[in-house]
């Protein structure tokens, strides 16, 4: 909107669809993450009155616009004015999926054993928390996902405990080699936040949907969408990688079969890669510390 020389204006709180309060999932983000008080902004609704008087208005805004993108950083639980979006200033940052569940910045330097799990439709992965607007025994937002990564068909991918804070403000992807058994599947993959007490709690996911030659490698690039988070000295970073997360997503049936008329599943029998040909990771936009003056 800007390039087309439009007003435009980004606000990304820590909110699910429906609950714009301080407290979401599991996690208490402070009063200041409230869309009535914005770090002290103002209420959302006046942020917004206040653009529309700005743009369609008589140009005579209750406040000077200081910035065009109001981001929530979630971790030190602060609001931050910026002016552009993406951030040139965050560098894409490769974390590599490892044997024995680390995960690394390096990569890996000879060839490892790949990951193997079974995905049943009939048994898929239960939807925890996320980006959800859905009926409310699905609770939106940061959640506990001990019992997800308990399940064999969940692989998980783990940082030692970070010596300092690691900002991740951005667009986030994964970059999966794999492989399917059958015609066709979904790779889910799930960052998280692990905390110095073992809990595990969901930043933000994705989901890609593939046609596949069975049991054959191939790159899938899966969108994982944008966040904000500092994840603190002492944490750990996760990364998960399933198959299902229902029923947020409709469950591929591995058939091939058109998901509208599709009667028939089949169990898949899929592989991760993570060897120096094939080096699956995901990819954070890490935001370097500022240097004090």
């Amino acid at each position: 909107m800007r390039r087309a020389g439009r007003s435009a204006t980004l606000i990304m709180g820590p909110w699910s669809h429906s609950n714009q309060q301080h407290v979401i999932g599991d996690v208490n983000f402070g009063f200041g993450a409230n869309s009535a008080f914005m770090g002290m902004r103002g209420p959302l609704h006046g942020l917004q009155l206040d653009w529309f008087q700005r743009t369609i208005g008589d140009g005579e805004a209750l406040e000077p616009d200081t910035g065009r993108v109001l981001l929530f950083v979630m971790g030190v639980n602060q609001w931050r004015e910026e002016t552009e979006w993406p951030l040139s200033r965050a560098v894409d940052t490769d974390f590599h999926l490892r044997a024995d569940g680390r995960l690394t910045q390096e990569p890996p330097a000879v060839a490892e054993q790949a990951e193997e799990f079974t995905y049943d439709p009939m048994d898929p992965v239960p939807t925890t928390g996320g980006a959800l607007l859905m009926s409310d025994e699905f609770r939106p937002g940061p959640l506990d996902q001990r019992d997800v990564e308990a399940r064999e068909d969940v692989l998980v991918f783990t940082t030692e405990p970070l010596t300092e804070d690691i900002e991740v403000t951005g667009r986030v992807k994964a970059v999966l080699f794999a492989a399917t058994d059958g015609p066709s599947t979904d790779w889910v993959a799930r960052l998280c936040d692990v905390d110095e007490h073992g809990v595990s709690r969901n930043v933000t996911d994705g989901i890609v949907r593939v046609r596949a030659t069975p049991a054959e490698p191939a790159e899938h690039v899966v969108d994982l969408w944008s966040t904000s988070i500092a994840f603190r000295a002492g944490h750990r970073i996760r990364v998960q990688v399933t198959s299902s997360n229902f029923p947020r997503w409709d469950r591929n049936l591995n058939t091939g079969e058109p998901e509208e008329n599709a009667t028939t599943a089949r169990v898949a029998r899929q592989q991760v890669f993570h060897d120096p040909a094939r080096p699956s990771r995901i990819v954070l936009p890490v935001v370097p510390a500022r240097q004090e003056a």
